[in-house]
C-alpha cells in the first residue's frame, strides 16, 4: 500500500520508542530492563482506546529480537527482523487478536506452538491483543506456561479492561499502565502532522479536536484526516466548520443559556436549546456538555484556563468567572443533582427533546426560588430573609433523603409568601416554649393537619426556644417544614431554626397515647372487676379504657 493512502493513525504510527508520546516513563522503563537484561516474562500494557498498547508492544518486540541491540536500536534503515515485525510478517513475533481466539483450544495451540525455540531470532513473542477476551479457562490454561515459560518465550498482552483479567495472570506479568495524553502534547502532535500533510487548519479547530478525543491519538489523527478531507485544500478548517463537522457546538451558547436560566427568561431560554438541537446535538450530548459547563462554574476560581482541556477559550473563561461570583454555590449544585436526575430520565422518555426542555423550564423555576448572592445581601434588611434556614445533619436513612431533598427546594418560596401576607405581623405575639404548647396552639388556631404530623409522623429530639431538632418517618409530608415554618414565624413573629437529627428522638405523640391505652387495658384486665365481667360474658372483649374525673369531691 502506497504511504500516501493509508489513513494518518497508521501512517503516522510510531516505530521507535522516540516516536511515542506521552509514554516516557514506560519506554525508559523497559528500555532499562532490556539493557540490564532483566526482562520479564509478560508485559501488561492497559489504559484507554488509541494510546499506544499494541504500538508500544511491537516496538518492545523490536527492542528485543533487533539485529544491532538495544544499544543501536534501528531507526531508520531497519534490520530484517525489525523490518519482518512492522510487516507482521516475522515468524518467531506471533500477533493474535483474543476477541476472535477467546477459547482454551486456541491458547492450548497457542501454548504447543511455545514448546519449539525460535527460528531466527533471540526471542518467541506472542502479542495477544484484548487480552480480556479469553475465557476463564483460557486464561487458567495460560496460567502454567506464564509462569515458567522456556528463557526464549515472552507473553506481550494489551487490554483496555484491565479489571476482567484474573488477579492470578496480572500477577504474573510486568503491568504497565498507559496514561491519556495531555491536551498540550496531543494539540503540538496533530499541528505538527497537518503541516507534513500540508493541511490548512486553525488552532482553535485543532483544539477541538484534541477535546473530543479525550487524549486519544489515535482518535485525533482520525478526526483530524476526515476535518481535512471534508475541505478542499484551499479552505482553511475553522472553529465553526469544526464544529458543524464534528457535531458540537458553541460553548458561548451553553454559557448564554445558563445566564438566561439564572433571569429566568423562559422564551429566551427554550430559543436558545432549540438552535442547539437544530444543529444535530443529540440530547445526551448537550446534557454531558451543560453538566461540564456547571462544573466550571461551581470550580472555575480553583481553575485555569490551560486545566480546563481547551473546554474555554479566554473570553469564555472569563465570562463563567464573572458570573459564577454572582450565583450561590448551592444553586450549582442543585442545578448538578436536577441534571444527574434528568440524564437518566433520557433512557425512559420517548421524546428526549421534550425532556430537556423541560428540565431547562425547571432549572428556571429553581433559579428563581434561589437566586443570586447579590440580591440576598441587597434584601439583608428586609422584615423577613428570603428563606427560612434549615440545617440539615446527614442521615443514614435512605428512604428520608428524597423528602429531605424535597423540603430544602420548597422552604426557598418563603419570602414571596410571606411578603403578600403583611398582616401577619399584626397577629398577637405568642411563646411557644415547649412541645406540648406548639400543640395547643396549633389545636387554638384550628391547624389540624400540622397537629396530625406532629403527633403521628414526628419524633421530637431536642425542644429550645426558637430551635426545635426532630427526626421523622416515611409518612412526613414534604410541605411539612414549610408549613410549621410559616405558621411559627405568624404565632411568635420569630424565626424558628427546624433541625433533623440521626437520633431518633422521643416516641411520637400518637405512639405515646397507643402505649398509655395498652397499659390501661392491660391494668383493667388485671382487674378483679374485669375477671367477673369475662365469667358472666365470656365472649366479651375490652378494646377500650377511658378515665372518668370525680367532681363529686367538690361538692362534699
Amino acid at each position: 500500500m502506497n504511504n500516501n493512502s493509508k489513513v494518518l493513525a497508521l501512517k503516522y504510527r510510531p516505530t521507535t520508542f522516540d516516536d511515542l508520546i506521552g509514554q516516557e516513563v514506560v519506554a525508559e522503563t523497559i528500555t532499562n530492563s532490556i539493557k540490564a537484561d532483566k526482562i520479564p516474562n509478560a508485559y501488561l500494557f492497559t489504559g484507554i482506546r488509541g494510546i499506544g498498547k499494541t504500538t508500544t508492544a511491537r516496538i518492545v518486540a523490536k527492542a528485543l529480537n533487533c539485529l544491532n541491540g538495544i544499544e543501536n536500536l534501528c531507526k531508520q534503515d531497519l534490520c530484517d527482523s525489525c523490518k519482518s515485525i512492522a510487516d507482521s510478517s516475522h515468524i518467531d513475533v506471533l500477533e493474535m487478536d483474543a476477541a476472535s481466539k477467546t477459547g482454551v483450544d486456541d491458547v492450548r495451540d497457542l501454548i504447543e506452538f511455545s514448546r519449539y525455540g525460535p527460528t531466527s531470532a533471540k526471542y518467541k513473542i506472542f502479542i495477544i491483543d484484548e487480552v480480556h477476551m479469553l475465557s476463564k479457562q483460557a486464561f487458567n490454561a495460560l496460567l502454567k506456561t506464564l509462569e515458567e515459560p522456556p528463557e526464549y518465550l515472552k507473553f506481550i498482552f494489551a487490554t483496555t479492561e484491565i479489571k476482567k483479567i484474573p488477579i492470578t495472570v496480572v500477577s504474573r506479568c510486568q503491568r504497565f499502565d498507559l496514561s491519556r495524553i495531555k491536551s498540550s502534547e496531543l494539540f503540538d502532535f496533530i499541528k505538527v502532522i497537518k503541516k507534513k500533510e500540508n493541511g490548512k487548519a486553525s488552532d482553535e479547530a485543532l483544539k477541538l479536536i484534541v477535546k473530543i478525543s479525550e487524549g486519544s491519538v489515535r482518535d485525533a489523527l482520525s478526526l483530524l484526516d476526515r476535518a481535512l478531507l471534508s475541505l478542499d485544500e484551499k479552505t482553511e478548517l475553522d472553529l465553526n466548520a469544526a464544529q458543524k463537522i464534528f457535531g458540537y457546538f458553541d460553548k458561548s451558547q451553553l454559557i448564554n443559556l445558563f445566564e438566561l436560566i439564572l433571569r429566568a427568561d423562559e422564551e429566551k431560554v427554550i430559543n436558545i436549546y432549540r438552535k442547539i438541537y437544530d444543529q444535530g446535538v443529540e440530547p445526551k450530548v448537550f446534557m454531558n456538555d451543560f453538566l461540564e459547563i456547571l462544573y466550571y462554574f461551581k470550580n472555575i476560581n480553583s481553575l485555569s484556563l490551560e486545566s480546563t482541556n481547551f473546554s474555554l477559550n479566554d473570553e469564555e473563561f472569563s465570562k463563567i468567572k464573572e458570573i459564577s461570583n454572582q450565583v450561590d454555590s448551592e444553586v450549582l449544585i442543585l442545578f448538578w443533582q436536577f441534571a444527574i436526575s434528568s440524564l437518566e430520565e433520557l433512557d425512559i422518555v420517548s421524546n428526549q427533546h421534550l425532556s430537556i426542555e423541560m428540565f431547562l423550564i425547571r432549572l428556571m423555576h429553581l433559579s428563581s426560588i434561589k437566586f443570586k448572592k447579590n440580591k440576598d445581601q441587597d434584601k439583608s434588611n428586609d422584615n423577613v430573609d428570603s428563606q427560612i434556614p434549615i440545617e440539615e445533619k446527614e442521615q443514614d436513612f435512605e428512604n428520608n433523603s428524597r423528602i429531605v431533598n424535597q423540603i430544602k427546594n420548597v422552604t426557598q418560596e418563603e419570602k414571596q409568601k410571606l411578603e403578600v401576607k403583611p398582616e401577619m405581623k399584626t397577629t398577637e405575639k405568642n411563646l411557644i416554649i415547649s412541645f406540648d404548647e406548639l400543640l395547643n396552639i396549633c389545636t387554638q388556631k384550628k391547624e389540624i393537619k400540622l397537629k396530625y404530623e406532629l403527633e403521628k409522623n414526628v419524633n421530637l429530639v431536642k425542644f429550645e426556644r426558637n430551635r426545635i431538632e426532630i427526626s421523622f418517618n416515611d409518612n412526613l409530608d414534604k410541605d411539612f417544614v414549610k408549613d410549621l415554618s410559616l405558621k411559627l414565624y405568624e404565632w411568635t413573629d420569630e424565626r424558628w431554626i427546624i433541625t433533623f437529627s440521626k437520633s431518633k428522638g422521643e416516641m411520637s405523640v400518637k405512639e405515646k397515647q397507643k402505649n398509655k391505652k395498652d397499659e390501661l387495658i392491660n391494668e383493667v384486665k388485671n382487674s378483679e372487676i374485669y375477671k367477673k365481667v369475662m365469667e358472666k360474658f365470656t365472649d366479651a372483649e375490652l378494646v377500650d379504657v377511658k378515665l372518668i374525673e370525680k367532681k363529686e369531691e367538690k361538692n362534699d
